[in-house]
């Protein structure tokens, strides 16, 4: 079979082909991070705005340290499938956002360049809660570019994609503190992102084969489903994202809030209880007797008393909707995949729900038994005995720490502090050891306690 690249489009079906061809649009947008998610949606907004409206908006992507993407796309001219797979049918079309590829490890002096360079107007970044520090990398080559550009007085927005509550507040905090000049040319929209994309198999790239008629080793697979909301502050003008379905507002907090704590919660809810349960993938762990009436108990009695929708939003609609994305088997989206860093992740999805349930006076039960399922899975071992990996940044000092809200890097102090919060979740870690995940699943959905969870 023949690989995909601009020399094989024409084997495609006109419908599959890619709206923009790399090369026929300049760049105006470097990314950090090219991995499967961008490439499954902001990569999607940017190639249609494109379409639509025109635009050197061209995506200059940047791969921070493995190659394991990069090569194959440099492979194949930039060019990379989508596919879109709702668990009853597959839908594939190739997409010609980038116009350009470098790799950070081994020459960051052209990242910075790049940075630098007055036709790059746009910084969008996926780079993962971990990467949000002082000392990271990305960080370094955010203020090298930006200390270099400042002579040119061009213009730029840095555009957090990430998973963080505040994304674009977090990056100017970071970026300022480290260069104090770049608050005068440099803007920080505040953005939700929102579309399942789990990482590439061999079984993504089968699907891109069967579906294109060409071999396509950079294939993503997501779900149909996909939202972006964009604060629009552009000093140096950005694509019609608008044109290809995003939102574009004054404030994204409100959404950024909802997705955080229904969407993003609930699945690191799905990861450490169906982990633990021996469920591989979050569909399956959904699909656990107890687990969809557990999860709309958690969205209903914790998380929606803690939340102010946008208008026009239900949480709970949202939060069902939710569900049912989570339960499309075809993304085949591994627990343990979406259970790793976890401290970078629960302090966004979770720990800000349970705090606001106590300042309320109230008591987070269901937010509890999912800490205490987290505290479980780190010891490393499911319900059955065999072993689960830790991958976490805070690692060993996950294993050093004997009560692990001690951890100050992630907890509150007041968690630590509050008897009645640390009663519950010792309540529910029992249960966990005593019972496992399974029958206090079906003990929570018919509200019956398991034998002895009350003593």
């Amino acid at each position: 079979m023949e690989r995909l690249s601009l020399s094989t489009l024409d084997l495609l079906d006109a419908a599959a082909r890619p709206p923009v061809r790399p090369g026929d649009v300049g760049a105006g947008i470097l990314h950090l991070g090219l991995g499967a998610f961008h490439r499954a949606h902001q990569a999607v907004y940017t190639e249609e705005a494109i379409a639509a409206a025109g635009g050197d908006w061209g995506i200059v992507g940047v791969a921070p340290r493995s190659r394991a993407v990069l090569d194959p796309l440099l492979e194949q001219d930039l060019l990379y499938s989508v596919l879109t797979l709702d668990g009853t049918r597959a839908q594939g079309r190739v997409c010609g956002a980038l116009t350009g590829a470098l790799h950070a490890a081994s020459d960051p002096d052209a990242v910075v360049a790049r940075i630098a360079d007055p036709d790059i107007r746009i910084v969008t970044l996926t780079v993962t809660e971990k990467a949000y520090r002082p000392d990271s990398a990305v960080l370094g080559l955010l203020v090298r570019g930006l200390a270099a550009r400042a002579a040119t007085g061009a213009p730029i927005a840095l555009v957090s994609c990430d998973n963080l509550a505040g994304n674009g507040k977090r990056l100017r905090g970071l970026v300022t503190r480290a260069l104090p000049s770049a608050a005068e040319h440099v803007s920080f929209p505040g953005t939700t992102v929102d579309r399942i994309v789990p990482a590439g198999t061999e079984d993504t790239h089968a699907c891109a084969a069967s579906l294109l008629g060409v071999e396509d080793r950079a294939a993503v697979a997501a779900e149909p489903f996909s939202q972006w909301v964009i604060e629009d502050d552009f000093p140096g003008g950005r694509p019609a994202w608008e044109r290809a379905g995003a939102v574009m507002t004054a404030d994204a907090a409100p959404y950024e809030r909802l997705k955080l704590r229904v969407l993003n919660g609930v699945h690191s809810a799905l990861a450490y209880l169906g982990a633990l349960a021996g469920a591989p993938t979050i569909d399956r762990a959904l699909a656990l007797p107890g687990m969809r009436a557990t999860m709309e108990r958690l969205i209903e009695a914790d998380i929606a008393p803690t939340l102010e929708p946008p208008p026009g939003l239900s949480i709970e609609r949202y939060g069902l909707s939710a569900l049912d994305r989570f339960a499309n088997s075809a993304l085949r989206h591994r627990t343990l995949q979406v259970a790793m860093d976890g401290t970078q992740k629960l302090p966004q999805r979770l720990l800000g729900t349970i705090a606001d349930r106590r300042a309320a006076g109230a008591l987070p039960r269901y937010a509890a038994l999912v800490l205490a399922a987290w505290m479980r899975f780190v010891r490393g071992t499911a319900d059955d005995g065999s072993p689960l990996p830790l991958d976490d940044p805070l690692a060993d000092r996950i294993r050093a720490t004997p009560s692990l809200l001690d951890l100050h890097e992630i907890f509150p102090p007041g968690f630590a502090d509050d008897t009645e919060l640390r009663a519950e979740i010792a309540r529910w870690a029992r249960e966990l050891d005593r019972h496992g995940v399974a029958t206090i699943l079906r003990a929570v959905s018919a509200d019956l306690p398991t034998s002895g969870a009350r003593d």
